[in-house]
Parts: C-alpha cells; sequence; structure tokens
C-alpha cells in the first residue's frame, strides 16, 4: 500500500487480495479451512458494473467506484486499489501513519472445496459479488490472515470479510505555502519549479 499525503486528501494505492495465494487458517464451525480467490474472480466481479463501496473499517462510507473515488481492476498480482480520498479523519490517520492495510467484504460466493488428509480443507473462492473495499487502520486487528466469517442480518445476506496487513509506505507531498504559486499568462509556476526556486535562494 502507497499512501500519497497532500495538502487536501491522500492517494492509496496498493493491493487488496493477492489471487492464487493461500491464507492462514480461517476459523469456522468446522474448525478452520484455507482459502484462495482464483485468478479472474475479481474481474468477474467488476464486470458486472456493480458500484463497490470504499469505506473506513467497514463503517465510513468514504465514496464508490460510481462515484469515481475507487477505481478498482484484478491484474496477474490481484485486486489492486487506487483512491483518491479528501476525508479529513482519514488524512490525519494517514498524517499519523495509522493505516495497515485493506479489507474487502463479498456475498454469495461460488467455491470449491478440496478435502486434505492431515491439513485443513482449502477453499477456492471462483466467483462472488464484491460488495465493499475497506481502509483498515491500527484499531483493527488483522484478520486476512486468520478472519472469520461475519453474519449481518439474515442468512441471505451473508457477508464474509477479509482482511490484510499492506506494510504502508507513506509519502508527504511537500505543499507551496501560501503566495508562491505564480502565474505567468495563462500558465501556472508548478510546483517543482517552486522547489527548484527555494532549493536555489537557499
Amino acid at each position: 500500500m502507497r499512501v500519497e499525503i497532500r495538502a487536501d486528501h491522500v492517494l492509496i494505492d496498493g493491493y487488496v487480495n493477492a489471487v492464487g495465494r493461500d491464507s492462514d487458517v480461517i476459523p469456522d464451525r468446522r474448525g478452520g479451512f484455507i482459502e484462495q480467490v482464483v485468478p479472474g474472480a475479481f474481474g468477474r466481479a467488476l464486470r458486472r458494473g456493480n458500484a463497490v463501496e470504499l469505506k473506513l473499517n467497514h463503517e465510513r462510507t468514504l465514496g464508490s467506484t460510481a462515484t469515481g473515488v475507487l477505481e478498482l481492476f484484478e491484474d496477474n498480482i490481484g485486486l489492486r486499489a487506487k483512491a483518491k480520498i479528501s476525508d479529513e479523519a482519514v488524512i490525519k490517520k494517514a498524517r499519523d501513519k495509522a493505516l495497515r492495510g485493506w479489507s474487502f467484504g463479498f456475498r454469495k460466493p461460488d467455491d470449491r472445496w478440496e478435502e486434505r488428509d492431515k491439513d485443513p480443507p482449502r477453499r477456492y473462492l471462483e466467483d462472488f459479488e464484491l460488495q465493499e473495499v475497506t481502509i483498515v487502520d491500527d484499531t483493527r486487528q488483522p484478520a486476512y490472515p486468520a478472519t472469520s466469517i461475519e453474519l449481518r442480518g439474515d442468512e441471505a445476506s451473508l457477508t464474509e470479510y477479509r482482511e490484510s496487513d499492506d506494510k504502508p509506505e507513506y509519502t508527504d507531498i511537500d505543499v507551496a505555502p501560501p503566495g508562491a504559486e505564480e502565474t505567468h499568462g495563462d500558465v501556472k509556476t508548478s510546483l517543482a519549479r517552486y522547489r527548484a526556486r527555494r532549493l536555489k535562494l537557499s
């Protein structure tokens, strides 16, 4: 996860989940299982065109793919997310280096199971309805690996959540102070030119 902090927004770019990779053991009523998202599953979910919400800790809605705040696509690594967030609480958490990783929520999984003699069974997620992508902060405990299935509402609305630590890399973009930006004709002096001038003066 790359976190780029600017004056009035944060740019976040990273992988929500890597496909074709085993999770740690996920607890369930049978004692636990291993899980993999099959390559192509995220792409199938996204091609349906349903809006996917962007949230903070599965609680506060920050936007969605429909509003342009969130961009999602699957590549050969997994589900990649790019988000431009102007929420003040998220900006503060970014400045405090309190963002930890990603989570995603899904429903109606199409899966298959592989039974293994000495190890927990492996579940392959081949298709599902992608509900949300969540930015997770340091108040949440890691859940993917080692997550559980959460039930909200009746059985028909079962939503599963998976989280991952992503070792964020933070970049705080230096912003020119007020009045430093000049206009020459219709072209404004860029931030790069301002920095170069500042270095020359120093």
